[in-house]
């Protein structure tokens, strides 16, 4: 007999971009297994003011099934460092597609921080947070409530890596963008799944992959097709890969299908001294983790499963 499962109620926060916006169609299009309670904009691969208004839009992308999402802007830097961005990968915009939606609505007048506060303490043990972007708002969070960590049943971040980095040879841009607030995080005592370059990179959005979203025929598969698209470019000149990572819908995929993936308990540190190293997560791949390690670490996923996952989700979308 199987026993029906209740649909995870999660938070997404993150900083949209194009595979953010790929990550919160997928999600969206996956009531089954989630429940999207609201979503969170932060500072990251564009300023906040344009990741606010991608986020307004990727709601608007999802019809019915964003229509009653509400959207929380959360914060504009990071806790310590100078702000940086990525809009060389994604853009000026975040947004790299031609006739996209209007957003459905203005942001919340709530801050995402205070959001997470508010809906988490409301449902201790149950929320999930998945985060796609720099850890701002949801340090915050945890340093204005230090009962958070305790009541959110897990963070599933995408950044770190347990090797190389992508926007420095050291660290992954998420990590790097605020690697203070990660290292609140990683350290806040929180249940943490890091979903790192090392498992992303296993998944590349290659031209009959990109093709196959195209052929969908509906607008949200014809915007992951041109998005991607736009990506490829990057990771042909920078990698010389076949296209680009799908980082963001891996880790929500982790949270609709854990059973594609594998993740191993670790301690993971994050470099905050200025250098060469600065944004690295350090993760002790060798070591033997004791029974409070709370942080566990993507490395391994069923890549064709995942990719079917996210072509049959994004099909249900308008």
């Amino acid at each position: 007999m199987t026993i029906p499962r209740h649909p995870t109620p999660i938070i997404l926060d993150g900083d949209p971009g194009l595979d953010d916006a790929v990550a919160w169609m997928l999600a969206l299009a996956s009531p089954a297994e989630v429940q999207v309670l609201g979503v969170c904009s932060v500072h990251g691969n564009v300023p906040l003011e344009r990741t606010s208004h991608n986020a307004g839009v990727i709601l608007a992308l999802a019809g019915e099934a964003g229509h009653q999402v509400p959207h929380y802007a959360g914060a504009d830097r990071p806790l310590v460092r100078e702000a940086v961005t990525a809009a060389a990968v994604h853009g000026d915009s975040g947004l790299p597609a031609a006739e996209l939606p209007a957003p459905l609505r203005e942001p919340e007048t709530l801050h995402a921080a205070e959001y997470m506060i508010q809906t988490i303490r409301a449902r201790p043990g149950e929320i999930t947070l998945i985060a796609t972007g720099p850890l701002t708002n949801v340090a915050l969070a945890f340093r204005l409530a230090p009962d958070l960590p305790a009541k959110v049943r897990e963070v599933v971040w995408m950044g770190g890596s347990t090797a190389h980095g992508n926007r420095t040879p050291a660290a992954e841009f998420n990590a790097l963008a605020d690697p203070h607030a990660a290292h609140v995080v990683l350290t806040s005592g929180a249940q943490v799944r890091m979903v790192g370059l090392n498992l992303t990179m296993q998944s590349i959005a290659t031209p009959d992959r990109v093709a196959a979203l195209h052929a969908l025929g509906n607008r949200a598969g014809a915007v992951c097709a041109e998005l991607l698209t736009f990506y490829a470019g990057h990771y042909r000149a920078r990698y010389g890969l076949n296209g680009g990572a799908l980082h963001d819908p891996v880790a929500v995929a982790a949270v609709i299908r854990p059973d594609l993936f594998t993740f191993r308990p670790m301690r993971v540190e994050v470099d905050t001294q200025d250098g060469l190293n600065f944004g690295r997560t350090v993760c002790d791949l060798y070591g033997k983790p004791g029974p409070e390690e709370r942080v566990r670490v993507g490395m391994d996923m069923d890549d064709p499963a995942f990719f079917a996952l996210l072509l049959e989700r994004v099909a249900r979308l308008p």
